[in-house]
């Protein structure tokens, strides 16, 4: 099992942000992820928050081995024309450590801060809608030199992206997904699929066994649609982004073990942490995150 974190986009970077992803490099982590959006909810609102790829090119040069991504980029406010060529160019910048972990997007601030007089935020009819178009779309600009698209959403006119990635045939995309469209874009053009869990369990007070169920459906749902693919679900990597369940896996070393082991047992390839922000929903202790990125993956080979 892997194990991966995320750098949320809070510090400057000549006043931490280079030693936090250098530190993230240091302690062994597969991937160091960053949240993609213009702002986030409370308390980060009105702080410091920073791009996330710019942010990514950074980390690029302040490392050499890690893996480093996006969780997650969305529609909400990117075009696949201007993305694809920031990819190309970060993939290039970082010598192909490149993951795009990618999703429909949802509500809140990236959904509203672009919209004209008079304009409403997308349905989630209508985000799918997009993703679908957005998804098929970019994965054609990073694998073919000279694209022309005229869809319903998004267009591109001999859009040229050469050299293309060093990642052939492209950067490989984590597509972020729990409902059937989103799940069966993740069976045709995904390298992983992400999940965090189901939203409702927790805003209607379950437990963690109740997690792990509806984690458990969606898993055997994502099986389903890659059959009917022509796709072998265990060749398509599954991923966690913790912090959304009711589990408490960063308590302390044995609890995350104890957590790890039965996410690995329901088929969980990658076990995305959080690094810790006091004063936040991601607030632990940082000797014991630490002891978890270093102790942990020895445990759970």
């Amino acid at each position: 099992m892997r194990l991966s974190t995320v750098i949320l986009p809070v510090l400057r970077w000549a006043e931490g942000g280079r030693e936090r992803w250098r530190r993230a490099e240091e302690l062994g982590f597969h991937t160091a992820y960053t949240y993609d959006h213009l702002s986030w909810r409370e308390p980060f609102r009105d702080g410091t928050w920073f791009g996330a790829l710019p942010t990514l090119t950074a980390a690029a040069t302040a490392t050499g081995r890690i893996r480093l991504g996006t969780l997650v980029t969305s529609p909400n406010f990117r075009h696949p024309v201007t993305l694809a060529k920031e990819l190309i160019t970060l993939d290039d910048v970082s010598g192909g450590r490149i993951t795009l972990g990618i999703g429909a997007g949802g509500t809140g601030y990236d959904a509203t801060v672009l919209l004209g007089p008079g304009e409403r935020p997308w349905t989630p009819r209508e985000r799918a809608d997009r993703f679908g178009e957005f998804l098929p779309l970019l994965d054609r600009l990073l694998t073919e030199g000279a694209v022309t698209h005229r869809g319903e959403y998004y267009s591109a006119h001999e859009a040229r992206t050469v050299p293309g990635c060093v990642q052939r045939p492209r950067v490989p995309f984590a597509v972020a997904a729990t409902g059937p469209r989103g799940m069966r874009l993740a069976a045709r053009y995904g390298q992983a699929w992400v999940t965090t869990g189901d939203p409702k369990v927790v805003a209607a007070g379950g437990t963690a066994e109740d997690s792990r169920a509806a984690i458990r459906a969606q898993l055997e749902r994502l099986e389903r649609i890659c059959a009917e693919e022509g796709r072998d679900a265990a060749g398509l990597p599954k991923i966690l982004l913790t912090g959304f369940t009711p589990d408490r896996p960063l308590a302390s070393l044995g609890a995350f073990v104890d957590f790890a082991g039965t996410y690995r047992e329901l088929g969980i390839d990658e076990i995305v942490l959080h690094w810790p922000i006091d004063g936040t929903m991601f607030e632990a202790d940082p000797e014991v995150f630490e002891e978890i990125a270093t102790e942990a993956p020895g445990q759970l080979s």
